[in-house]
């Protein structure tokens, strides 16, 4: 099993790795900068000194460079033979040809760097040994321990204050990213709470209106949607046990009269009550089916289907039942879907509009851009507005539909708005020119 690391802990690692890194490289581009200013300058002077030294020599003769106690310098001729030597400079020959380089002389790192004598004739004088020849040069060799020590010290500093800083920061960040997430910890202290029978509960929301503040207003959104989730299941599992228990007991009923009483009830009308309550409740279960496929977004079998001959469909199922509907209104258009949901919606918006008519209903299909749309009217009493949402809910029945004769078990418009919604459609209740109820269903078209 993996080691779990904290999320503090990453972010501390992380920061003070980068802040690590961005030092050492500064580090060592400073120290780079500082050692090649430290090595110009040291060799500026170098040369400024030799030259002094060359012209010294060129005016006083070889001899000269005897004098220089603090100086490690030779005068080489032509052939590289040293002609004279101060008195640090007798550990062996300077190499004349590493100008500009650092070497080992003597034990000690020096910098060499070699000056021309501007042997020019200017002067007059008799042969004499201690003049330098004319290609006399003079070798400066130049301590570089001072330099050495300098940039070791800057080296130790830097070293010193990369460590310093990278301590800082992971300390600074170890206490910001702790105090940061510290409202996290809560929040998940406050979520592992919450078991299904406390879905009531709600996290505490920072009043910072940062990100914490919106992780909590997520959590306590997405409790609502539980709560509101498991409110709705326990609702409809009672509604369902209700609506189921109510044709079983009818049945019992008059099994248990015509068992006891013989004499008051006939076999017919006790075959006709089991055919009815049984017809009801396999209606109920029915669409309890289809609403656990709708729930669960179940695969269906999705193809071009004529909405037109749908609404037709009901047109004429509804006429043979001695109803006046209006099927003037049905054009010819195509959707995409399941063909056996989509007759649910017209079956279930046709026998509502008959469960609620007066006397007419009237079915339209039509095309609206890239919608197809179907309206069912009624010139029934109407829905309140108050109500054109709640009816799309679950069992629920308004008033006028309450009496059993009324028909329904209040799962049919829940079909409708379930089978809309999987078909990616909407579905809405408004006042009918017919003076009761108009539900507009709009499906995109098929193409």
């Amino acid at each position: 099993m993996p080691r779990v690391r904290s999320l503090r802990t990453r972010i501390t690692a992380a920061a003070t790795l980068i802040v690590a890194v961005v030092m050492v490289l500064a580090s060592l581009s400073f120290s780079a900068v500082l050692g090649a200013e430290i090595r110009g300058a040291t060799t500026r002077t170098a040369e400024t000194r030799a030259g002094e030294i060359a012209v010294r020599v060129d005016e006083f003769g070889v001899d000269a460079v005897d004098d220089l106690d603090d100086d490690i310098v030779q005068v080489v001729d032509g052939a590289g033979a040293v002609v004279a030597a101060s008195d640090d400079a007798r550990a062996g020959a300077l190499p004349a040809d590493r100008d500009g380089e650092t070497v080992v002389y003597d034990g000690e790192r020096v910098l060499v760097v070699v000056a021309d004598v501007d042997d020019d004739g200017g002067r007059e004088s008799d042969d004499d040994d201690d003049e330098p020849s004319a290609d006399a040069r003079v070798v400066l060799a130049v301590p570089v321990e001072d330099d050495d020590a300098t940039l070791a010290t800057a080296g130790w500093l830097l070293a010193a204050s990369t460590l310093l800083v990278a301590l800082v920061v992971a300390a600074v960040t170890w206490w910001v990213v702790g105090r940061a997430l510290r409202p996290v910890e809560r929040i998940r202290r406050e979520v592992d709470e919450i078991t299904g029978d406390r879905l009531d509960r709600r996290v505490v929301e920072p009043s910072s209106g940062d990100e914490i503040a919106a992780l909590a207003g997520t959590m306590n959104r997405m409790l609502d949607r539980l709560d509101a989730s498991a409110t709705a299941q326990r609702r409809f599992v009672s509604d369902a046990s209700h609506e189921l228990r109510s044709p079983l007991a009818t049945m019992r009923q008059h099994a248990e009269l015509a068992q006891a009483h013989p004499e008051a009830t006939s076999l017919d009308d006790l075959a006709e009550v089991v055919t009815e309550e049984g017809a009801r409740m396999q209606d109920l279960v029915e669409g309890l089916l289809v609403l656990a496929r709708l729930d669960e977004q179940a695969p269906s079998q999705r193809g071009v289907v004529d909405l037109d001959d749908l609404a037709l469909a009901e047109v004429s199922r509804l006429r043979a039942a001695g109803l006046s509907v209006d099927g003037s209104a049905i054009t010819a258009v195509q959707v995409t879907g399941d063909e056996r949901l989509l007759g649910r919606i017209t079956r279930n918006l046709a026998d509502n509009a008959a469960r609620h008519a007066a006397s007419r209903i009237a079915v339209g299909v039509a095309r609206d851009g890239a919608d197809a749309v179907l309206t069912v009217d009624d010139d029934g009493s109407g829905i309140p507005a108050s109500e054109r949402e709640r009816v799309f809910e679950r069992f629920v029945r308004l008033d006028e539909g309450r009496a059993r004769d009324a028909g329904g078990s209040g799962l049919g418009l829940a079909i409708v708005a379930g089978v809309v919604r999987a078909s990616r459609g909407t579905v809405t209740v408004g006042e009918s020119p017919l003076g009761g109820a108009r539900f507009t269903v709009r499906l995109p078209a098929a193409d």
